[in-house]
């Protein structure tokens, strides 16, 4: 655990306005609402802490005598993983890496799919999918893909390589786990996806990479417990948490004409939570004609891409600015030689990261500058504590966000119907309805140009 705090700064949260809390009247009716949702809210709660710390260990032996993790999971059942191991097990990433390697299979990219089985050891890999539901359409595809993959290779032990993430009663994944006896662990009730990298969606894979996992854990556990004590207890202060006050301000943005949000991340380490947030946040705001747009940028690389339109393009942005406090000298660095030939005789004796660091700075202000609305969060270090901790921190202020916007931030209406009118496209029963829009809209005349 960190001795150090993380640090909310919103000085900039509201250019040309009071700085003021625009929700503020709001804050004691959503905390007693938050008290009273509770027991539907696991991502805050996390009632399943314990026991699934208890059956992590239990199958700790079991997940690291593979040398391979293929996973199979798209949406919340991968960005979490993926943004764990980019950040605490990169080395993956990096020359000379020995194992453990987790692959990552989120899409139907039969290219891709196909080249790993075709390279893929079997006997020196486990398969592990993810779906609550065991109903989402490319996770099925490619579990029903795999299987005949394991039991070519290995005839005699293929259930010894599968591992299943998925409701604890019910579903085709829950099926094929009971019928030949699969290990697995559950994904908890009224948990979604895109809340869920915290259970054994993310944590599983984070344990076969070698992840201090129990770290990740706890610190989102502190964060949710310290949330909900505020909430039940005084409703001033939960009006002064950091979750609140990122939700009062990003509503209040989304309502008067910022429609896009940056998450512009500037600690290196944690840079691949941005495709994990974007998913949070847009899949749980867009609706009813609210919300705002998430966009996902890593300093200093979209300095180089990005920025410019952020500056000087449409103002219908808002900047969540995410980056680390200021670290003392630390072994392994790279410091530039103290005599440098011109035009860089400025640069002599500094080291990468604190050209890094002066970037970042420079980026924020100028952000400030330009009149943009910008918090900006700073965490004492990239560490798995503090990563659960922001990871609850944002799930949080993304349901405060929704509540305030008035709409439900717990569903996908709209990612429904698309499933729909997919399962309806290939053939599957009791889609009539959608089975007639396909044919209405397959009806429409084409406007086609050749190029």
């Amino acid at each position: 655990m960190s001795e150090k705090s993380a640090i909310l700064d919103c000085s900039h949260a509201f250019p040309s306005l009071p700085d003021t809390d625009p929700h503020g009247e709001r804050a004691a009716q959503l905390a007693a609402r938050l008290v009273k949702e509770s027991d539907h809210l696991p991502f805050l709660t996390m009632p399943y802490a314990w026991d699934l710390s208890l059956k992590l260990r239990g199958h700790a032996e079991f997940l690291r005598s593979f040398k391979h993790m293929l996973l199979l999971g798209i949406g919340g059942s991968a960005l979490g993983a993926r943004a764990l191991q980019k950040a605490f097990a990169p080395a993956q990433d990096r020359p000379g890496y020995e194992g453990p390697w987790l692959w990552i299979a989120d899409n139907l990219d039969e290219a891709a799919f196909s080249a790993m089985l075709d390279k893929l050891p079997a006997e020196e890999t486990l398969v592990v999918v993810v779906s609550k539901s065991g109903g989402t359409l490319e996770t099925a595809a490619q579990y029903l893909a795999v299987l005949p993959w394991l039991k070519k290779r290995l005839p005699a032990t293929w259930q010894e390589h599968l591992f299943m993430v998925t409701d604890a009663q019910k579903g085709f994944l829950r099926d094929e786990t009971d019928a030949a006896f699969l290990r697995s662990l559950p994904v908890p009730e009224h948990l979604g996806g895109r809340y869920s990298v915290l259970s054994a969606v993310g944590l599983v894979p984070a344990l076969f990479l070698g992840i201090n996992w129990a770290a990740l854990l706890d610190g989102g556990c502190t964060l949710g417990r310290e949330l909900l004590e505020k909430a039940s207890s005084d409703p001033a202060a939960f009006a002064s948490h950091p979750a609140w006050k990122i939700a009062s301000w990003a509503a209040y943005w989304a309502e008067h004409g910022k429609g896009q949000l940056i998450n512009f991340c500037y600690e290196p380490a944690l840079a691949s939570f941005g495709p994990w947030f974007c998913q949070l946040w847009a899949e749980s705001l867009g609706k009813n004609g609210k919300g705002s747009m998430p966009i996902s940028a890593v300093g200093a690389t979209d300095q180089h891409s990005l920025l410019q339109m952020f500056l000087q393009g449409p103002a219908d942005k808002a900047c969540l600015f995410l980056g680390r406090q200021s670290a003392a000298r630390k072994d392994g660095e790279i410091r530039l030689d103290k005599e440098q030939r011109e035009p860089w005789t400025w640069l002599s004796g500094l080291s990468l990261d604190e050209i890094f660091r002066a970037e970042a700075m420079a980026t924020q202000m100028s952000l400030e500058r330009a009149g943009m609305p910008l918090i900006s969060l700073e965490l004492p270090e990239a560490s798995p504590w503090q990563a659960g901790r922001l990871i609850v921190l944002l799930e949080a202020a993304t349901l405060l966000t929704g509540w305030l916007l008035d709409i439900n931030p717990l569903d996908q209406p709209a990612v429904e119907e698309g499933k729909r009118l997919a399962r309806a496209r290939l053939g599957a029963g009791g889609a009539e309805d959608e089975r007639r829009i396909l044919e209405e809209f397959a009806a429409r005349p084409r406007a086609i140009l050749e190029f």
